[in-house]
């Protein structure tokens, strides 16, 4: 990749390194020059800009990080298309993030241009946050780099594993001193834990400090379905012969280990029976505050093995004591402070009168055998948004008998006729306080891919200030765009048979040009010569004089 100061007449299709304000437009880095930003750079008396020239033997950063990137994606896991060379992975649902931490090692020592950052290995991670994320540093990476990173990503083995563990037993183990009290906020503790990960305390056994019933609970909850049986001793466990792992040989099972090198939680005993896991608690588990026993019970909840090597390997990282002051809620920090997939809904506009067409509802009108408004949604449904919602209004009843087996819901907006910006507002109101962004879409762009939906979203990142991300064909602006919710009350301030565009000017500065693969981004079907057009192109001739 050739890089630096480079001259007008080498510019077209080299990659602008820094933007440039112009008088009446910015060139944005990184954005792929054309003539059109030549003579526009010429016109402003620039003879030379800053500017990066792919080679034969370089890859494009959005591509190098999707081919690196997508192999990576295991099970339980998504990826975000590719923006400004980075590839976003995200959890599906909640579960434990596994890795082999050596071969990510491997992975970022091959070549500086291609870098891997992930969360913590065996981090409990909830839907939709960020687990990890690809990024290429420069505008381009070399072939070779990105050819052994593809392979190196199958040997991370980057996954969630799912919570598999339905039924967990409890035995309490009790002395004359023992206060019902204590027992009965350890079971409530211990069922807010292990709702956390994906399972509940179907049983509990209370009985003497004793070896022999301590065995005689621990095999009863096994005869009765019990996956895990936890152990609460009424006296912390000691030493390998004190009264639980005692219990745990008299009931035939065995000790696999005692201790581990985590604090709160160093008297954690792991055993079994029948393979069934067999757990003493250490004394910080009668408190909600995460301790060593949260790691051991993370591992053992999704089927990720927990043996003594495991346990003696939990040393780095095992201090899990706050410093001074008062203590914190830990759980509750990381989830606050978790980098989770936005909420983002679709709004799509089918509320018009089709002026421009005649007496004929363009939104109805037959395409490939279906309603126009049916293909824009199929491309808005295929990209799995948290919500759709369809706004209806003119001729609304034909309208709804295309929507009736659409995944959308449906809104109404009796003041139609009053122009574009009554829908808008019609359906920025039917969206649930948590959306935190919105792709308005016209319902008349029936070539519209769901591929140019998930730029949008690769796009969004409002704390990098791209809140507003609009696609772009060859430098000019189209639809749908997508809108952070902080312009949400000033979109529903908008008034006549306008949308929202105008935001894009008043709020330039967070407004992020997303160039995409097809000039549908520039396409409405608003008159009967566009509408024939369109289908003279969809090789609907059956159709072209209907």
């Amino acid at each position: 990749m050739q890089f630096g100061p480079t001259p007008l007449d080498q510019l077209e299709g080299a990659i602008l390194a820094h933007s440039v304000k112009l008088e009446e437009r910015s060139l944005k880095k990184g954005r792929f020059l054309d003539a059109d930003d030549v003579d526009a750079l010429r016109a402003a008396g620039i003879e030379e800009v800053v500017a990066a020239r792919l080679g034969a033997g370089d890859i494009h950063e959005d591509e190098a990080a999707r081919r690196v990137g997508l192999p990576l994606v295991g099970e339980g896991l998504k990826a975000r298309a590719p923006f400004t060379g980075r590839v976003n992975l995200y959890a599906t649902g909640p579960g434990l993030l596994v890795m082999d931490e050596r071969a990510v090692d491997a992975f970022n020592r091959r070549h500086e241009s291609i870098t891997l950052a992930t969360l913590p290995n065996y981090a409990w991670v909830g839907e939709r946050q960020m687990v990890a994320t690809v990024k290429v540093i420069p505008f381009a990476a070399p072939q070779e780099a990105v050819v052994d990173c593809e392979k190196l990503a199958d040997a991370i083995g980057l996954c969630r594993a799912r919570p598999c563990i339905e039924r967990v037993g409890l035995v309490q183990t009790q002395l004359m001193s023992t206060k019902e009290s204590i027992l009965n906020k350890t079971v409530t503790v211990l069922e807010e834990r292990l709702v956390g990960v994906g399972a509940a305390l179907s049983e509990e056994l209370r009985c003497t400090h004793d070896a022999s019933a301590v065995a005689t609970a621990i095999r009863e909850q096994i005869s009765r379905g019990i996956e895990i049986v936890l152990i609460a001793g009424a006296s912390a466990i000691v030493d390998r012969r004190d009264v639980i792992p005692a219990g745990i040989e008299a009931a035939g099972g065995e000790v696999l280990h005692f201790g581990m090198p985590v604090d709160p939680g160093n008297l954690v005993l792991l055993g079994r029976l029948n393979e069934v896991p067999v757990v003493g608690l250490p004394g910080c588990a009668r408190s909600p505050a995460f301790n060593g026993f949260d790691h051991v019970l993370r591992r053992l909840c999704t089927g990720v093995q927990v043996d003594a090597d495991v346990l003696m390997g939990m040393g780095v990282g095992g201090l899990l004591k706050e410093g001074g002051g008062r203590p914190n809620p830990r759980n509750k920090v990381a989830r606050d402070r978790s980098v989770k997939a936005p909420k983002v809904a679709a709004l799509v506009l089918a509320a018009g009168q089709s002026r421009r067409m005649g007496v004929r509802n363009k939104l109805l009108a037959p395409l490939g055998g279906e309603a126009m408004l049916t293909h824009t949604l199929r491309s808005v449904a295929a990209v799995g948004l948290d919500d759709v919602v369809v706004v209806t209004g003119h001729e609304a009843n034909d309208v709804n008998d295309v929507l009736q087996h659409q995944p959308v819901r449906v809104v109404h907006n009796a003041n139609y006729a009053q122009g574009l910006s009554t829908s808008l507002a019609t359906g920025l109101r039917a969206l649930g306080d948590d959306v935190e962004a919105v792709v308005i879409c016209l319902g008349d762009m029936p070539r519209l891919s769901a591929d140019v939906i998930e730029s949008l979203l690769s796009a969004y990142d409002p704390l990098e200030g791209r809140a507003i991300c609009v696609p772009t064909w060859k430098g000019k602006r189209g639809n749908p765009v997508l809108f952070d919710a902080q312009f949400f009350d000033a979109m529903m301030q908008v008034r006549g048979d306008t949308g929202a565009r105008q935001l894009l000017g008043e709020h330039a500065d967070v407004v992020c040009e997303v160039p995409v693969r097809s000039h549908a981004v520039l396409e409405d079907v608003d008159s009967p010569a566009e509408l024939a057009r369109v289908r003279g192109e969809w090789n609907s001739p059956s159709e072209a004089s209907l």
